[in-house]
């Protein structure tokens, strides 16, 4: 990008924001747990089987089974149906924990977490609570230095079952890099043909037959669909980073099942032990059937979200539980969005539930351990009256630079979104130093408060209005785009005409997220590059939505260089102009911008 800016304090800013182109039973079951002052029903006892190599955990509605010791998910049976995971797979590749992790830059190693013993925490009619560990020692050199206990629960009357995990490290262990931390479950392939992961975005999808049939595309997660068992896909692109979404917009996911139709969901209660803030993108279910829960990875973010442990950094975090629930009702086998309804319903039953205080770790920290921190946040973005920050997301993160907590990845963040008002209540914070940040929809920059937050046990810290003082080094000029951290207001072309459009159930498509939508530009601008004429352009026609290379044949691509022409009335030489660029995301590139080679 080249532009010349003459050189009163004058600022412009330049919002760049780039997009990754990138007849049944039903169960009226009350959820009468053990907790929250809830009475029990007379409904079957939670009950544990252990034998040689599994245990299983029952409870009357759902029956989980798992490997000893490793902690592998093998069987889950509900509703008179004997498995919903996927009963083609070998045991071990059904329902798991893995990491994939490094100890150098050119080693990258996937693995899944596999206990060396079990034990039973919890066994009474209302609830079990199983347990598999695995203790790393030195002469485990090739082996992830962290130890590990995950756990799984059921309750009583409760139709599907939590899963959580500890992880520690030991002062003086060796140095390490964990890129990726997840739970996956992959369900029956025969069974489960509708995904839903928000109100929009719920649709038929392929069979993975299908994607092994089908075209491989500039990368290897996106297929052209050329002869799908459902002919209505023919010609669409599948592509599990379609599917991808904020972690504050991450609360279920999951699939629907037909004959008979019954639902499997994650239900993500809170955001506190994922990494990277609100705004960071992850995936979440996508063809195989499979069903996700990613609390770190580097995805949409590079190696700042990797977690990088040096040489005798000691660590301990609690992450989870997560809730895999399930649900049946005869109706949804025409309309499967009313299984994603109960499972929405779940889900803010298990949010308002959060932290629980059924769980028997001590590491995973209770309610009566917790504070919170309340305040309203105004913005002062010009001369004359502060603007309550409506909307705004304000957050506890770990101490660091104003807009750091987007690239934390060690500790717990507690987000809020502030009223209409500026308002914020941030509840159920983990004892401990934080700072307070925020960001608004609309105004620039990141807030950080000026002192640091002592949460303890029990307290309730009123920190009362604040204001945000956004960076502005003068009057501004001319601005291209939203600060709003999207990218939506920005041109979006349609899809190469190659590639059918990716619908949903409800005929909306999901424009940003369509196959090759980067590669219009070369179609767009075959010669000559993008000229924004601040004065007679319009961003939202006229701006194209990520700055990207231009392909010119045989594999071969050139950079481009865009324009912004703009005219000063007057110019005072003795003063600064700030420009000020926003960037969503960069990979394998370099931007460069300069402001005096301009050619008219």
């Amino acid at each position: 990008m080249k532009m010349q800016i003459m050189g009163k304090n004058v600022q412009l800013s330049l919002y760049v924001l780039e997009f990754t182109t990138v007849a049944f039973t039903l169960f009226l079951v009350a959820d009468c747990r053990p907790h929250n002052g809830r009475i029990l029903t007379t409904t079957a006892a939670v009950k544990l089987d252990i034998q040689t190599e599994q245990v299983t955990m029952s409870n009357g509605i759902t029956n989980v089974t798992l490997s000893i010791p490793d902690g592998l998910v093998t069987n889950i049976s509900y509703g008179g149906i004997d498995n919903l995971l996927a009963t083609q797979n070998v045991e071990n590749d059904r329902g798991y924990w893995d990491v994939f992790w490094n100890q150098t830059a050119f080693q990258r190693v996937r693995k899944k977490f596999l206990g060396t013993s079990f034990e039973v925490i919890m066994d009474s009619e209302n609830q079990a609570e199983i347990s598999f560990k695995n203790t790393w020692n030195a002469s485990q050199s090739d082996e992830l230095p962290l130890n590990f206990d995950i756990r799984f629960v059921m309750l009583r009357d409760t139709p599907g079952f939590y899963t959580y995990a500890i992880f520690e490290r030991l002062e003086g262990w060796p140095l390490v890099y964990i890129e990726n931390l997840r739970i996956v479950f992959k369900l029956q392939q025969d069974m489960f043909h509708y995904m839903a992961i928000s109100d929009e975005r719920q649709r038929v999808m392929p069979m993975p037959v299908d994607r092994e049939t089908g075209k491989v595309l500039d990368y290897k997660e996106a297929v052209l669909l050329t002869n799908p068992t459902n002919p209505d896909l023919k010609g669409e692109v599948d592509d599990k980073y379609f599917y991808v979404n904020d972690n504050k917009d991450d609360r279920v996911h999951g699939w629907v099942g037909a004959n008979p139709p019954v639902g499997f969901w994650m239900i993500i209660p809170s955001d506190e032990f994922r990494t990277g803030g609100p705004y960071k993108q992850d995936l979440t279910s996508h063809v195989g059937p499979t069903v996700l829960s990613v609390f770190v990875s580097r995805h949409y973010a590079g190696e700042d979200l990797v977690l990088k442990f040096q040489q005798g950094e000691p660590w301990k975090k609690v992450i989870g539980p997560v809730y895999l629930y399930l649900n049946s009702n005869a109706s949804a086998k025409d309309n499967p969005s009313i299984l994603w309804d109960d499972a929405k319903n779940r889900m803010n039953q298990e949010a308002a539930s959060w932290p629980y205080d059924f769980l028997v770790s001590t590491d995973y920290i209770k309610s009566n351990q917790r504070g919170a921190v309340r305040g309203q946040l105004f913005v002062n973005d010009s001369t004359t009256t502060l603007i309550p920050a409506s909307n705004a997301y304000v957050g506890l993160a770990p101490p660091g630079d104003a807009g750091s907590w987007q690239r934390e990845n060690k500790g717990y963040q507690f987000w809020i979104k502030a009223d209409a008002s500026g308002n914020f209540s941030i509840e159920n914070v983990i004892s401990g130093t934080y700072y307070l940040y925020a960001t608004v929809p609309g105004i620039i920059g990141d807030y950080k408060y000026t002192s640091d937050v002592q949460v303890t046990p029990g307290s309730s810290i009123e920190l009362g209005s604040l204001v945000y003082n956004p960076p502005r080094n003068g009057a501004t000029l001319w601005e291209i785009g939203v600060p709003d951290r999207t990218a939506a207001e920005f041109f979006v072309p349609t899809p190469p005409p190659e590639f059918k459009v990716h619908l949903y159930e409800n005929n909306s498509e999901s424009i940003f997220r369509q196959y090759g939508l980067w590669e219009q530009y070369s179609a767009l601008y075959p010669e000559n590059d993008l000229v924004y004429n601040v004065a007679t352009s319009n961003y939202s026609t006229d701006w194209f939505f990520a700055h990207v290379t231009r392909n010119i044949g045989n594999n071969t691509y050139n950079a481009t260089t865009w324009r912004i022409i703009f005219s000063l009335v007057s110019v005072d030489n003795t003063s600064n102009y700030t420009l000020q660029l926003a960037l969503a995301a960069a990979q394998r590139a370099e931007l460069q911008v300069c402001s005096s080679c301009l050619i008219l």
